[in-house]
């Protein structure tokens, strides 16, 4: 994985979640591989903040890797998410 590519932004949907990265790509994911964020308001989505490795949500206890997003990998305490 290259690690200077770095999520810029989130924006959700209905159903999905896209992350700008660094290099100029956008990956759109499902929200069913994470379900704490399709169960989130918009508002504890909105609340994120971004590190060098990815996304956090300190309410929700959430923490997303560009590297696993690139990987297509889900919530791994959810075993069955990613396999959606």
């Amino acid at each position: 994985m290259n690690t200077s590519v770095r999520a810029q932004s989130v924006a959700f949907n209905d159903d999905s979640m896209q992350v700008q990265l660094s290099d100029g790509r956008v990956l759109g994911v499902p929200l069913a591989w994470f379900p704490r964020l399709l169960h989130a308001t918009s508002a504890q989505r909105a609340a994120y903040t971004l590190s060098t490795r990815g996304l956090h949500w300190e309410e929700l206890d959430e923490d997303i890797s560009v590297e696993g997003l690139l990987a297509g990998t889900g919530d791994l305490t959810h075993p069955h998410a990613a396999a959606a």
